[in-house]
């Protein structure tokens, strides 16, 4: 394809996006400067047509992009938009004073809703790819004992234990050390093995109460606590309804659909996937696109986010705005909840 008819679908993906309205071969010429007479914006505009890009509705003159024109503005021509520093400010500033997970994961959603005006959502980290970040014994009495796990992701799982007899603070601190050389930095799939391979180290009379701690901290670690998926912003499919052909209603059921949710964060990465219409699995989210991405280590996505919203979609700034978002928390949750 040549380089003006792509500045030409640029033109009429940027107008559209901003207008709603089909747009003309006189207003590209008119306002996006790109030195050629109408007639020859419209000769290539009947080109951009015959390949699929574009369309007109009804009998306007105008065009407006289709699914694969915004799919080849996308992956050809979309810019990262640069954030302004309001949007800046808000990324920047969102999680301070956060107090645990919960509270993570519902700034970010809410931040991702506001700053793009769509739909968001955001993945909790998940428990399978999360690693060990301190394990800590606790003695609440001379016979009680807490364990406590921290995941890298920030998520804390907690149990008592009672004892028939006193557990010496020496023996604690001892075994607390062991126990975090063994499992800090491995995945919690893995956890259970390593301490088995601990526990069958340990000769002493003091076997059968490591045994006990050690048989909770494994079953903590095997633990899957259901994927969780929360969702912010649907109000915002309020404001573009008039880009939805049929009912919203589909739509709104399927987002409120935990199982569908989750397949739509199933696959991310750590770079930006875009799904245009009909590019979406679910039928029901065929007049949506999707923009997610993984956030967490590089090496490591810990869970997914994005949003949702009409084709007729600010791509770049949206791709701009989660990209950032997951950059940040990713950051947050690797120096530590």
């Amino acid at each position: 394809m040549s380089s003006r008819r792509l500045e030409i679908l640029r033109a009429i993906v940027d107008e559209y996006v901003t207008t709603q309205e089909p747009v003309g071969s006189k207003s590209i010429a008119d306002r996006h400067g790109l030195g050629i007479s109408p007639a020859t914006i419209r000769n290539e505009m009947a080109v951009l047509e015959e390949e699929g890009l574009i369309t007109h509705p009804h009998t306007s003159a105008g065009r407006i992009p289709t699914d694969l024109g915004y799919r080849v503005f996308v992956d050809k021509l979309a810019t990262v938009k640069p954030l302004s520093s309001a949007e800046r400010r808000a990324i920047e500033t969102f999680l301070e004073g956060a107090l645990d997970l919960d509270d993570v994961v519902m700034r970010t959603v809410r931040l991702l809703a506001d700053v793009t005006k769509q739909v968001a959502v955001v993945q909790y980290p998940s428990i399978v790819k999360s690693r060990v970040r301190h394990i800590e014994l606790v003695s609440l009495t001379p016979s009680r004992l807490m364990l406590i796990l921290i995941t890298d992701a920030g998520r804390v799982e907690q149990r008592i234990l009672e004892f028939s007899h006193d557990i010496p603070e020496n023996f604690l601190a001892n075994l607390r050390t062991q126990i975090n050389q063994t499992t800090v930095g491995q995945r919690l799939p893995d956890v259970a093995a390593k301490l088995s391979v601990l526990l069958a180290g340990i000769t002493t009379g003091d076997r059968r109460d490591v045994g006990v701690i050690i048989t909770t901290l494994a079953e903590m670690s095997m633990e899957k606590p259901e994927e969780k998926v929360v969702l912010a912003g649907t109000a915002n499919l309020a404001r573009f309804r008039e880009d939805f052909t049929a009912q919203i209603h589909p739509i709104l059921e399927a987002l409120e659909e935990q199982v569908v949710l989750l397949r739509l964060l199933g696959d991310v990465g750590e770079t930006v996937q875009v799904r245009i219409g009909h590019e979406q699995s679910e039928e029901n989210l065929r007049q949506t696109s999707l923009v997610t991405v993984g956030y967490g280590s590089e090496s490591n996505p810990l869970g997914a986010l994005g949003i949702i919203g009409p084709t007729r979609m600010d791509y770049a700034g949206s791709i701009a705005a989660v990209s950032a978002v997951a950059r940040y928390v990713g950051r947050y949750m690797n120096e530590g909840v």
